[in-house]
């Protein structure tokens, strides 16, 4: 059962996208938002207390549930491990596909230098989330490269896949960002080790 706070972010997120397109991620776009909701002050501070930052990291990562959700075990069948990640990673951008403006918003300001903390946290719960449903069980070191490599290259491909390319040119782009990826993992400790230490300072936060 979801927590009464995650209910009333998503009644306020709900409300709030359309007119995120227009308006932006903005205090006065969210507090038309809460009204239309029907949220009292109460309800708001307990659904989002950071305000627009929390109802972005709400947005990601609920798109990012709703893909392991929607993504069947047959689906993945018979594709090899990069492939269910690359899978897994197009789906997860497909649901935010009628909201493509709002993401290009949330995504600009997620680059902002105060707010880099919190998008390096929500980009690694989305590669944790990506990987798990690959079918990864690694619980070792291993597991935490394969996340870091994975939250690197999200936000390139999230920027890409903001210019709305079409299907087979966003297949290709992951497939190229993957494939370095894991030539970086194969490089060893000396790169990944510096980008593991700082995603684990703001994932500690």
């Amino acid at each position: 059962m979801q927590a009464p706070s995650y209910q009333l972010r998503d009644r306020w997120l709900n409300a709030a996208l359309p007119r995120i397109g227009q308006t932006g991620w903005t205090s006065l776009t969210l507090s038309r938002a809460a009204d239309a909701a029907g949220l009292s002050q109460a309800e708001q501070a307990l659904a989002a207390p950071q305000g627009v930052n929390d109802l972005i990291e709400h947005y990601f990562l609920r798109a990012a549930t709703d893909m392991a959700s929607a993504l069947t075990d047959e689906a993945l069948a018979n594709q090899r491990t990069h492939e269910k990640v690359a899978t897994a990673l197009v789906c997860w951008l497909k649901h935010m596909e009628t909201d493509r403006e709002a993401v290009a918003m949330a995504a600009h300001r997620g680059l902002l230098p105060w707010v880099a903390g919190r998008a390096a946290q929500c980009t690694w719960s989305i590669a944790d989330t990506i990987w798990t449903k690959a079918g990864d069980t690694a619980t070792d070191y291993n597991r935490q490269t394969k996340r870091a490599l994975l939250s690197a290259v999200i936000p390139p491909i999230l920027l890409y896949w903001i210019t709305a390319p079409e299907d087979q040119a966003l297949n290709d782009y992951v497939e190229r960002r993957l494939q370095q990826a894991m030539r970086v993992g194969q490089s060893g400790g000396r790169v990944i080790g510096p980008l593991l230490d700082a995603l684990s300072r703001f994932r500690t936060r």
